[in-house]
């Protein structure tokens, strides 16, 4: 949808790279003179978004009827160019990639921008940055006048089949063009081998399923950023988490928490610091250990030995019980001279039973 030109600004002296943005010839100059106006105001709103994934847009000026994007001069290829002359990268780093581009296009979201257009050619890698481009046409997709034309812009095999179907672009749509580049990326060819948008969408909608050979770590998230209905396509937050994870050599369907699991390791604790476990009050009544009771040949406890008190638990001392012979009477006057009288006049035998 546009050139790319290589100029020199010479009032701060320094290269950029200016894209000449060309319209299609079908539409007519009020709609025309609409989009210019719009891409001014997308391009200076890219502007705005500072992120090391996105390209930085200079300006954006109009000269014969067209929109002109000054922008960021990058000594890099495109990632198209990568894989013509590598072939496939390896999953690590396509994630890698794919991460950076993710969080370049979740920062264009924040601000109400749609990229509409990514796909390989666009994204430009350097020797540790992935930067994502062309956001000159990004306020073009969605004008109703343009879907009425019969135009879908952007690139067969990289647009969204709600988009094939005439539906709004939404960042959803974003989302399955990355998955879409990432698929090229690590599998070295487009989807399905489909060479049209159409012939793609007929291929996802048959039902087959997407071939995957090369994909290895990154095939979970192939498959969920891939998905026919937006509504239950991979998010960006959990797209982004599992592409940090393969790109750390991990694998995309770790359990959320379980690397810090494996990184947090208890701290051992230093000699002399071990804690008791606090006291409660309560004391046992009987501390002294009881004989064991003797065994039978059967291996069973012997009968012939009485069964042993239950301990009482949470008193200083037993109960005092009732001697057996002991008069309801005499036990009674007992209780009353120990109320009434100093221990000095007890008698001598209440004394010794305390």
């Amino acid at each position: 949808m546009g050139t790319v030109w290589r100029a020199r600004d010479e009032l701060l002296d320094r290269d950029v790279a200016v894209k000449e943005v060309r319209l299609p010839l079908v539409l007519d100059e009020e709609l025309r003179a609409e989009l210019c106006a719009r891409t001014e105001r997308e391009g200076r709103a890219t502007a705005m978004v500072a992120h090391p994934s996105v390209i930085t847009v200079f300006d954006v000026v109009t000269e014969d009827d067209r929109p002109w994007i000054v922008m960021e001069l990058l000594e890099a290829r495109s990632l198209e160019q990568l894989i013509r002359e590598r072939g496939p990268l390896p999953p690590r780093k396509a994630a890698e990639i794919g991460r950076q581009v993710l969080g370049a296009l979740r920062a264009v979201h924040a601000k109400g921008i749609l990229h509409r257009d990514v796909k390989p050619s666009n994204v430009l890698v350097t020797e540790d940055r992935a930067v994502l481009t062309d956001f000159g046409l990004a306020a073009l997709e969605g004008d109703a006048s343009i879907t009425q034309a019969g135009i879908v812009l952007g690139s067969a095999g990289y647009i969204a089949p709600e988009r094939v179907l005439g539906a709004k672009a939404s960042p959803a749509a974003d989302l399955w063009s990355l998955g879409a580049t990432l698929y090229t990326t690590v599998e070295g060819k487009g989807l399905h081998g489909r060479r049209t948008a159409a012939a793609a969408l007929a291929a996802l909608t048959s039902g087959e399923p997407i071939p995957m050979e090369r994909a290895g770590p990154l095939a979970p998230i192939l498959r969920g950023l891939l998905r026919i209905d937006p509504e239950i396509r991979l998010d960006a937050a959990r797209a982004s988490l599992m592409l940090a994870r393969v790109a750390a050599g991990g694998s995309a369907e770790e359990p959320l928490g379980q690397a810090a699991r494996k990184a947090v390791r208890t701290a051992p604790q230093p000699p002399g610091l071990t804690r008791r476990p606090a006291h409660r009050g309560t004391h046992r009544a009987e501390s002294r250990p009881s004989p064991e009771r003797p065994m039978s040949a059967s291996g069973q406890s012997s009968p012939a030995m009485p069964p042993r008190a239950p301990r009482v638990e949470g008193l200083h001392r037993k109960p005092a019980e009732p001697r057996p012979g002991t008069k309801p009477l005499a036990q009674s006057m007992a209780t009353f001279i120990r109320i009434v009288l100093p221990r000095r006049f007890w008698p001598r035998e209440l004394r010794r039973r305390g």
